[in-house]
């Protein structure tokens, strides 16, 4: 067997040594192949199903599942491909909010919040948009005192106070201390709402 023909079982390979939803490009798999090589290789894949491309250059391998061969986790893939870009990314103020037990909607729309581009991308059936949004809402991405930024920018001035009370309940006091050394960075109406977190004047 050639080392052209090795070279998709190489990739594979390497491939699995990483989590589920590890975006793969040609660039870093040089080291098993000149780039032609590698994208012809990567090209050879996606058509016999191996892989399936998440976005342009961008790569990932399917889950084995009792239903089959399935895609990974979108939130996985978005985390993956945000990291490789250098952006930051995170849920939704909505579906912050959900979360948090500040409204019981649960949004219809998978949606990520990201200091990239406005994009869709396609998970087999499932649209997810990741949608551009200011540094100060990307803020301590999966942790609470992000989610509690997040919910409180979705709200918006007029609803947010409402949400305050709430929030003193479910917030850790290291957590509320989070928002509290984070305010310079938020508009003022957040901040001053925050600042008026009970019992954490």
């Amino acid at each position: 067997m050639t080392r052209k023909q090795l070279l998709p079982e190489r990739i594979l390979a390497w491939a699995r040594q990483h989590s589920e939803g590890t975006v793969l490009t040609a660039k870093e798999l040089l080291h098993l192949g000149n780039r032609a090589a590698v994208a012809q290789a990567l090209t050879r894949l996606v058509t016999q199903g191996k892989l399936q491309r998440a976005a342009r250059g961008m790569y990932v391998l399917p889950v084995n599942t009792p239903y089959g061969r399935l895609l990974p986790a979108p939130v996985k893939v978005i985390q993956s491909m945000a990291a490789h870009r250098g952006e930051a990314v995170a849920r939704q103020g909505a579906a912050a909010a959900n979360l948090l037990g500040l409204t019981t909607q649960v949004p219809l729309k998978e949606i990520y919040l990201t200091t990239g581009r406005t994009k869709q991308l396609s998970f087999g059936k499932q649209i997810v948009e990741l949608r551009h949004a200011p540094k100060w809402q990307l803020m301590f991405p999966g942790e609470p005192a992000g989610e509690a930024i997040r919910s409180l920018a979705w709200l918006g001035p007029n609803r947010a106070g409402e949400a305050m009370p709430h929030l003193a309940k479910v917030l850790r006091p290291k957590e509320v201390k989070r928002l509290m050394s984070a305010r310079a960075e938020m508009p003022s109406w957040m901040a001053e709402e925050i600042s008026a977190l009970p019992g954490h004047a």
